[in-house]
């Protein structure tokens, strides 16, 4: 319940997040363009082609953020677009990524550029994907290019966006692409992935040795609960597949130990050998949308909850939870790199934000340090397998006519950034009488 007396985020930073593939729009030969040609694979039949046409429209949309005061902005360069073919760099690409970072700088918008948001170049896929022997020689070969020639604008990187959601959408369930599923594929590349995030954090220090370089991963984290206590098969496989899902990824990626079911690549050291770093991260990147009630092998939720319009339940203490468990595992600073909801009415995403970022003001208040917070997503965009009709954005967007209309939950985020918290009259203005959904029947969502 939100409360109305509202809540401080003195020194936190406010921004918004989008991804390349979702916004930019065009011809791009990349794993997800293939993927959504083919029929079946996008719920709508649409495809990343039109999106937000970001990739036209980003002095638009940069001026749009900073008129609503956005501190910092989580990106995403498409790897397909600056290297359509092995070792051919576009440099016209290039600039524009660089113009781009220019003019958020320019407006005051610290840039965080992630390098891998579930899409790579559709060679890299036919080549094997992440289980090409060339593998991470091929992705080196593609952080070292990036930060030479945008290090200058941009100090810190997220290597590797939600790990876990892209191999199991990839390699488990099968519906991002390749489209495979196996378990037994998903935990191999859940073992190179933490290997290229590894190789790419001592990478980047390499090229970027200044004090103001920051390295960290996007980890998609959340509780996860048994569906009935006194199950004991559901008290058995929530602790799994939190641990599945979760616990080993994060742990190897920010520790460079991998515990069972992961194994070590091969020329990656073990923990603390020789020059090997305590931690390989500078910050804990934590997206965070909702919890799992378990019962079975999936993601469930249960009759009589919250819900948005994916059916997700709304659970802002989960929000809490992640980053309290974040903190005290891995002592490091957290930025929320992810939170938003699926809302096409905006008839709760004010609610949703004033729930989310007055539980945050609470565990700040209690000593964990939240540093950074960005709002999934700035536009409407193009949400993968299922395509145009969700509706995530602060701002509302025609794809028709790619018309922007700035929603109610917009101007309620902008009064918080100016502000430094949220107030009573901002909650008599935006929050109250907004109700969420609620779900009437048990749901899974794979």
């Amino acid at each position: 319940m939100a409360s109305a007396d509202g809540f401080r985020l003195d020194g936190m930073l406010l921004g918004v997040a989008t991804s390349a593939t979702q916004v930019e729009g065009g011809d791009v030969e990349s794993s997800w363009s293939d993927w959504a040609a083919r029929p079946g694979t996008i719920k709508d039949a649409s495809t990343p082609a039109r999106a937000t046409d970001h990739w036209r429209r980003w002095r638009e949309d940069t001026e749009l953020m900073a008129s609503l005061g956005v501190q910092v902005y989580h990106m995403s360069v498409e790897w397909a677009r600056l290297e359509p073919r092995p070792g051919q760099w576009d440099d016209v690409a290039f600039e524009r990524y660089r113009e781009e970072l220019e003019l958020l700088r320019d407006k005051g918008i610290r840039p965080l550029v992630t390098l891998h948001h579930f899409s790579h170049p559709l060679w890299f896929e036919r080549d094997g994907g992440w289980l090409a022997p060339s593998a991470l020689w091929t992705w080196e070969r593609f952080v070292s290019a990036v930060v030479t020639r945008l290090g200058d604008l941009v100090t810190e990187w997220v290597t590797v966006n939600e790990p876990n959601v892209y191999v199991t959408g990839a390699h488990v369930f099968g519906d991002f692409p390749p489209g495979h599923r196996s378990l037994r594929e998903g935990l191999r590349v859940y073992s190179v992935l933490a290997a290229a995030h590894l190789r790419a954090y001592r990478l980047i220090h390499s090229l970027q040795p200044g004090p103001d370089t920051m390295v960290g991963v996007a980890h998609h984290l959340r509780p996860f609960r048994p569906g009935d206590p006194r199950n004991p098969w559901h008290r058995v496989l929530t602790p799994a597949m939190r641990h599945l899902f979760q616990g080993a990824i994060v742990r190897a990626m920010t520790t460079g130990e991998f515990t069972r079911p992961l194994r070590r690549p091969e020329g990656i050291p073990a923990r603390g050998a020789g020059s090997s770093p305590a931690r390989y991260a500078d910050f804990f990147g934590l997206n965070y949308y909702s919890r799992t009630t378990v019962t079975r092998f999936d993601d469930g939720t249960p009759a009589g909850v919250p819900v948005n319009d994916l059916g997700w339940e709304v659970y802002a203490a989960g929000l809490a939870e992640t980053a309290r468990w974040a903190w005290e595992t891995y002592r490091l600073p957290v930025w929320v790199t992810e939170n938003g909801t699926c809302d096409a009415a905006d008839a709760f995403r004010s609610r949703y934000v004033w729930e989310h970022l007055e539980v945050l003001a609470g565990v700040r208040a209690h000593g964990i340090p939240v540093e950074r917070y960005y709002h999934w997503c700035f536009v409407d965009n193009w949400e993968w397998n299922e395509g145009e009709d969700p509706r995530f954005g602060l701002v509302a967007l025609d794809y028709e006519t790619q018309e922007r209309t700035v929603r109610d939950s917009a101007r309620m985020f902008a009064q918080i950034i100016r502000e430094g918290g949220g107030t009573p009259a901002m909650h008599a203005a935006y929050v109250a009488g907004q109700a969420y959904p609620i779900s009437s029947v048990e749901a899974h969502h794979r």
